[in-house]
């Protein structure tokens, strides 16, 4: 089995993990810089998938598995959106390429995003892996996971005979979350948007590892694990419900657009707060998980509250306490001023 993007830490706990599955021989562990933990007994093979160089390793080690998971919306150490991007488009059409050409290949997993829905104004209440989006992400990570599937789907029509998975992760977190919205959760005062208030959906890591290891190999149904799968914890979270349980006050901004809020995150060190992720936090996003557990036969361990909760008491207690800020908000919702209990706030979903 080969895995791709080591060097994060979602990808060196996958390494240690599935090398504990008696199915797995070996393991090729691959990225284009050192991982600074600890990877168990897997092969580390320095290797930017981007280049050509990767197909010689498939070769060398006769891959039959491929779980590609150096897919993410957040650089590594001091690399820039441009690196980024080019690893997840570039990067996964050179491995593709590779596992095309490799007659060894039978089975390739690859970490995709419920974010290649989007979010827009009349986006359906759930989203099922054959919805449409109403509207295609324009730019960032999102963008980045439409072009990705797409490649990823070409493959598959070229190659019939390899068992392709694709899982669609909810915003993942959990003590070690690295992403954008994780950041946006760390800041010590939380922007919003003005009249919304989000259904949100998380996936704790942990359940993350593990699906991927189920969906890497399944001898004894074959490829019935084939196919795309929305990969969530069960139930919502507002984002006022999220702010009440961080204990972090937030900041409702009234303006025309979404491109304040970018400006504002990025002033505040939140890098690469692209603006499909700035439409999260307006029109929200919640996608059905049946055929995880129907097809799939995985379910989770965390719900999305679980996942929050985890996430939340690795950041430690924020400026306010939940409850105290709990209490605060309630109380002045139910002031005659702002219709006894009835808030202004509304979801587009």
């Amino acid at each position: 089995m080969l895995v791709t993007g080591v060097a994060r830490q979602l990808g060196g706990r996958f390494v240690r993990r599935i090398q504990r599955d008696p199915q797995v021989d070996r393991v090729i562990a691959v990225d284009a810089v050192p991982p600074e933990h600890h990877i168990g007994g897997a092969d580390f093979v320095q290797a930017d998938i981007r280049q050509p160089t990767i197909a010689r390793v498939l070769a060398e080690y006769s891959v039959d598995t491929v779980v590609h998971m150096d897919v993410t919306g957040t650089a590594l150490g001091s690399g820039s959106r441009t690196t980024v991007k080019e690893t997840n488009v570039i990067g996964t059409m050179q491995l593709l390429g590779a596992c095309q050409k490799s007659p060894t290949v039978k089975r390739l997993v690859v970490k995709s995003s419920t974010n290649v829905y989007g979010s827009a104004p009349r986006d359906p209440a759930v989203f099922t892996e054959t919805t449409s989006p109403k509207s295609l992400p324009s730019g960032g990570f999102a963008k980045d996971t439409v072009e990705v599937e797409g490649y990823v789907r070409g493959f598959a029509r070229r190659r019939p005979d390899v068992a392709v998975c694709v899982l669609r992760f909810a915003n993942i977190l959990g003590p070690s979350a690295d992403s954008p919205l994780a950041s946006y959760f760390s800041l010590p005062v939380l922007p919003t948007v003005f009249g919304y208030d989000p259904r949100l959906q998380f996936v704790h890591e942990s359940d993350v590892i593990e699906v991927l290891r189920l969906a890497s190999h399944d001898p004894q149904r074959g490829t019935l694990n084939s196919g795309t799968f929305n990969i969530a914890g069960d139930g919502v979270l507002l984002l006022s419900q999220c702010a009440r349980r961080l204990g972090r006050p937030t900041v409702p901004l009234l303006l025309p657009a979404l491109s304040w809020a970018g400006t504002a995150v990025r002033t505040l060190g939140v890098t690469d707060f692209s603006p499909e992720q700035l439409r999260l936090l307006t029109h929200g996003r919640v996608v059905a998980t049946i055929q995880m557990c129907e097809t799939l036969g995985y379910q989770p361990k965390y719900t999305t509250a679980e996942t929050f909760a985890d996430f939340a008491h690795s950041r430690g207690p924020g400026l306010l306490p939940p409850e105290a800020l709990a209490g605060a908000v309630d109380r002045i919702a139910a002031l005659p001023l702002l219709g006894g209990g009835h808030t202004p706030t509304q979801s587009a979903n």
